[in-house]
Parts: structure tokens; sequence; C-alpha cells
């Protein structure tokens, strides 16, 4: 039995996870040119992120794996490279506390749904927010000063769409929550 469907998505997916410890240990470790090389393994995974869902959904090849491990490889990416940075005081560690809290609130949402029956796909601003975190995250590893006006910009632009697509998540799932509470009432009230 396999690990998971063997297809090319998801085989990106699964390289996406490999490469996160790779983008750390040449951050954090005494490496020759550890900060390109930690950059331009970082762009492979991000790359990655967007080629596993274009094939997936172009070849019709979506699975439970890769819908559930696709959100989470983002995730391990953007969380292990945050720390790896808060590590090297590159960022402070409330900016990396923010990033975590979103993810574990939404995911906690997203499991809380599911137990009741209600899908939350993923939005446009959870989207966004990812392709802000990975320029960000990008951008403090491998610009020469983290504390330009230009990355710090992009690191405040981090912040408020990771808060912003989380409350974003939130309101949503109380808008199908209420939804499916009207559309039960109406159903006893006629039965």
């Amino acid at each position: 039995m396999r690990l998971f469907p063997l297809n090319t998505p998801n085989v990106l997916t699964v390289l996406r996870i490999l490469l996160v410890p790779v983008v750390v240990v040449a951050l954090t470790e005494e490496i020759v040119h550890g900060d390109a090389i930690a950059a331009a393994v970082f762009v492979l995974a991000a790359l990655t992120d967007g080629l596993d869902g274009y094939i997936a959904r172009a070849s019709k090849s979506v699975t439970t794996f890769g819908k559930v491990m696709d959100p989470l490889a983002d995730k391990l990416l953007v969380v292990a490279a945050a720390l790896a940075l808060v590590s090297l005081d590159r960022v402070a560690a409330w900016v990396a506390m923010v990033i975590i809290a979103r993810e574990l609130a939404v995911s906690g949402l997203r499991m809380a749904a599911a137990q009741q029956g209600v899908v939350i796909p993923a939005s446009r601003l959870g989207k966004l927010k990812t392709a802000v975190q990975l320029a960000a995250i990008l951008a403090l590893i491998a610009a020469p000063d983290a504390d330009a006006v230009w990355v710090q910009a992009l690191v405040y632009s981090m912040v408020l769409v990771t808060l912003v697509s989380g409350a974003d998540y939130f309101l949503n799932y109380r808008r199908r929550i209420d939804a499916i509470t009207r559309e039960q009432a109406a159903a006893e009230a006629v039965g």
C-alpha cells in the first residue's frame, strides 16, 4: 500500500516538505553562500506550491492527500523559515507568532467545521496571504539589509494580510453556519 497516490502534484508537495529542512539548515548553519542557497531553495519550494495545484486541476488528479498535504506543506515552509529568521534576528518574534497563531486558529477552525460537515475552502485572501508571506520571507532571506524600508513594508504587509485573511475565514465560517441553521429551521417549520 502506498503512503500517497503517486502523481506529479503529490510528488511536488512531498518535495516541498523535503526542501523545508534544506532552507532552515542553509539559513542557520555556517555554510558558504548559505543565504543564497536558502533563497534559491525557498524559491524552488514556493514554485512547487503553485505548480502542484495547477497540474492537479489541469490533469484532474486532485487527491485527498494533496488537499490535506498541500496547505500543510505551505505552513511548514513559512513557519520553519520564519522561525529560522527569528533565530537570526532578521525578523521580530512577534511576527512569527502572528503567523503561527493564525495558522493554528484557521487549521483548528477547519477541523471543527469538518466535524460539523462544513467544508471551508481556500479563499482568495488565503491565497494572497500565502503569496505575500512567501515574498516577505524571501526578502528577509535574500536582502542584504532586513531593516530596509521595502523589506519592512513587505513584513508589515505580510502581518496585515495574515490577520485579515484569518478573520475572513472565521467570518465565512460564521456565515456558512448561519445559512445551515436557517435552512434547518425552515425545513423544521415546513415538516
